[in-house]
Order: structure tokens, then sequence, then C-alpha cells
């Protein structure tokens, strides 16, 4: 009885029993709803290899992309007030806090970085946007001004890589705060001659538009990345009218001017290696030599060679052919 209930019962149950799958095996994409496998959406950088959809990305992953062979150093922020204003609304803001730390493992919704991008040293800020819809806080603000800071020390470009929807109400007057204070950090490191580079991810609106978004020297987007300030239904409720078709998105604001490229994420790196080599290489002071066919000095005329004769001289000549003319009338 023993063999039967401890060696042959469990063979059974074992031949018939459901085997556990893991949830995170498939993906949904959101645009196309095309289901697909965890490694090739690793393998195209959480693109759908379907329609092309841009998919949001962690901002650790997003760094081992950008930087060489995804080497690069992590940087550890200041700390900040957690609760100023003692928030609360259906939840108390220290509770949300904890959720999202305990959600994503990070402190809040940026991360600094610094490493070399094309052989070339550069500092990199990411936005987190499953951390409270990767709000700006006093942390993101201190967060971006350690980054400015860092580039300006190690004189290297900053590139910054935003995925947010704006200022975080529950940080109130402090958030919004945050506006001219990475306005100063952006001018930190202009005016230490170093490149800002800006790369837009979707989403990108709000106050973080309305900021240090926007003041990049050069602006890169995602392709179909969601960029703006209002929401579309908040504009066509104040306007009245039907927004354009594509409108707040990459290629709509490539037309119009306000950004400068949109580019492919597996692009990306390269870009932005392209872009940091030809704003940081030196500026060699040649002396270009015209190419004129300059007579040498020494066989230049001499000034008395070609000096005109003055009109005294050129009325003499005309006297002396006068004189002839007279001695032959005194003849006649």
């Amino acid at each position: 009885m023993n063999w039967l209930t401890n060696y042959v019962r469990p063979k059974i149950r074992a031949l018939y029993a459901r085997k556990e799958v893991p949830d995170n095996l498939w993906h949904k994409c959101p645009n196309c709803e095309a289901m697909l496998f965890h490694r090739d959406l690793e393998e195209h950088l959480h693109v759908c290899q379907h329609c092309g959809f841009h998919m949001r990305l962690d901002p650790l992953k997003r760094m081992a992309m950008l930087f060489d062979e995804g080497q690069y150093q992590t940087v550890e922020l200041p700390k900040s007030v957690a609760d100023p204003l003692k928030f609360r609304d259906q939840k108390r803001y220290t509770d949300r806090l904890k959720e999202a730390q305990a959600k994503t493992g990070r402190g809040d919704a940026i991360v600094v970085g610094h490493g070399s991008v094309g052989g070339l040293p550069a500092v990199v800020a990411a936005f987190d946007f499953g951390f409270m819809g990767g709000s700006m806080g006093i942390a993101v603000g201190e967060g971006l001004l350690t980054a400015a800071k860092l580039a300006v020390e190690m004189k290297a470009p900053l590139v910054v890589v935003p995925a947010s929807g704006g200022a975080r109400m529950q940080e109130g007057i402090l958030s919004l705060m945050q506006m001219p204070r990475t306005t100063i950090a952006v001018e930190m490191v202009k005016e230490a001659g170093l490149p800002y580079l800006v790369v837009l991810t979707d989403p990108t609106t709000g106050g973080v538009t309305a900021s240090f978004a926007m003041l990049g020297d050069v602006h890169i987007a995602e392709k179909g990345a969601q960029i703006g300030f209002a929401g579309a239904r908040v504009i066509e409720s104040t306007i009245r009218e039907t927004l354009p078709e594509g409108f707040q998105r990459s290629e709509y604001l490539l037309e119009h001017g306000m950004v400068d490229m949109v580019v492919h994420r597996k692009d990306l790196r390269a870009t932005l290696s392209r872009l940091i080599d030809l704003l940081t290489r030196p500026v060699k002071d040649e002396v270009l030599e015209p190419d004129l066919d300059i007579p040498a000095l020494s066989h230049m005329p001499r000034a008395e060679e070609t000096a005109q004769p003055d009109a005294a001289s050129n009325d003499a000549p005309q006297a002396q052919a006068a004189q002839p003319a007279a001695h032959s009338a005194d003849r006649a």
C-alpha cells in the first residue's frame, strides 16, 4: 500500500497535472494587438515587428541600449523630502510612493548614468513612466541638476530621455518650481559649451514639455511618440475643432518644425554617436591658402613703369608734330 501511495500515485498525477506557464512569456502590442514572444520583443528592443509600434522602455534597458556594449554606471541621486505637503487624495502620497518604489525598484522616476556613446563620454538621464507616470517632482528636479553638474564636471554632453505625463500634482507648487530649476540645469550645460540632446519618447507632455524637454540643441523623437503640452481632448474642447490626424505625434511635429528628426529605436545609438562626435569634435585652426595665380614680387612692375604720363607730357609730342608743318608752310 505504501508503494502504491508513495510511488505509483505521484507518477500518475505528474502525467496529468497541468504545468504552470509563466504569465510574462507573451505580450500584446497596444497598437495592432499582435501577440509577441518575449524573446522576440527583447531582440527588437521592445518594438513590434508587425506594425513598428515603439513600446515604453525601462530606463535601465534604455541605458543599456544607448551606451557602448551596454556598459554604464548609475549615479546615486540625493534624497529629497518624501511628502512636503502631506498630500492625500484617495490614498496618502507616502503610500503611493511606497507602491511605486516597490513596483519599479527605484527611488523615483529618473535614473542618471554615465558611460561612453560612440567612444565618447556622455551622461544620460532617463525617465521611468512606470513610476507614477514619470511625473516630475522635487526628486526629478534634483536628478536633472545632478546630471547637469556631472556633465559639466566630466566635460561630457548631457542626453535626457523624458517619458512623463508632466508635473506631479501631489507636490503642488513645489512640482511646478522644478520647471525653472531644470531650465537652470540646462543652462549650466550650455554655458559650459557642452551639447544638450533630448530624445523625446512616448509620452512627453505637460510641464516636462514646457521646460527642459524643448530646450535641447537637437531634438530627436522616437517613431509614433506622443509629444505635446495639453491633451488632445482638452484642445478640441477648447478650440471647438477637430484636430488633424496624427496630431501631437512625432511625424506631425517633424513636419511642423517642432523636432529635428524622427529616428527608429534601433538607429538611436548610432544617431546619438554621430551627433556627439559632430558637436564635440575640436575645430582645427588651419590657415587656408588661396588658390590664386599671383605673380611673385620680383616680377611685379615698378611704380614708375606703370605711371601714366601727365597732361604736359601728352601735349609735347603734339607740339613737335606741329613744327614741321609750320616750316613747310614758309617754303610754300
